[in-house]
């Protein structure tokens, strides 16, 4: 029985999440209902991530056992055949029995997207954070450079998180602007539950001036979810990179 990895790409805005849910069409129930009907037998995946309702991926990796008979070079093809436009696998990879798409990940990258001024796009509301508002893109960034380093990020994760440790090395944060579009990027060996949109729901505060930047350490060592900001919208939230050791 072969260890298939799978890198795909989606839309989440028509989904509940990646992650199977027992009321609602999901990322995961999809790619394992295409994956089942390929292999004629009930096929379960393991993915890098579980990203939430409305939340897209540029790069999502999974990997599955299974013994099929589709050769590997049309495997992509024939899995897309049978998958909703919104959902695609870009590669397809046979690795070592041991490979694990969540457990071997070392780091992942997700960017954040915000439109800003008067009149929101309308071919890009499910992709971004649309604010009127003017937004201190330079305090944004002195702000978004506190979170880079070793911290204890319970004050940016969703209330209610049952994780055994909320220490995490976010290991660059990158701002891109141009025109009225913003890129937030992070890039960090793991992320909390809602721990980017909450980042991002603060940047923005400090962006308008609600906040000033020299507040992040304070709220990190707070530990507190009151402290921080709102939670970002998650049309703006793309899961764009999953990164391995390099025998992964």
């Amino acid at each position: 029985m072969a260890n298939y990895k799978l890198v795909l790409e989606y839309d989440g805005t028509n989904y509940h999440g990646f992650q199977i849910q027992p009321n609602g069409i999901t990322i995961q129930g999809c790619l394992e209902s295409a994956l089942s009907q390929i292999a004629k037998e009930p096929v379960r995946v393991i993915a890098a991530g579980r990203t939430d309702a409305g939340v897209h991926a540029l790069y999502q990796v999974v990997n599955f056992h299974s013994n099929l008979s589709v050769p590997l070079a049309k495997l992509p093809i024939a899995i897309n055949s049978l998958l909703p436009e919104d959902i695609r696998v870009k590669q397809a990879a046979i690795v070592s029995d041991q490979f694990h798409a969540r457990y071997d990940a070392i780091a992942k990258t997700y960017c954040y997207y915000i439109q800003q001024g008067p009149v929101a796009s309308v071919f890009h509301r499910h992709y971004c954070w649309h604010i009127k508002a003017e937004l201190n893109w330079d305090n944004i960034l002195q702000a978004g450079k506190k979170f880079e380093g070793v911290h204890d990020f319970r004050a940016f994760a969703a209330s209610g998180s049952n994780v055994k440790s909320t220490v995490r090395n976010l290991i660059e944060f990158h701002l891109q602007v141009q025109d009225n579009w913003a890129e937030l990027r992070f890039t960090a060996n793991g992320f909390l539950y809602n721990m980017v949109r909450n980042m991002v729901g603060t940047l923005v505060e400090v962006g308008l001036g609600k906040r000033v930047p020299e507040s992040i350490p304070a709220i990190l060592a707070s530990k507190e979810r009151a402290y921080a900001g709102v939670t970002a919208p998650a049309a703006g939230l793309f899961l764009t990179m999953v990164y391995y050791p390099d025998n992964a």
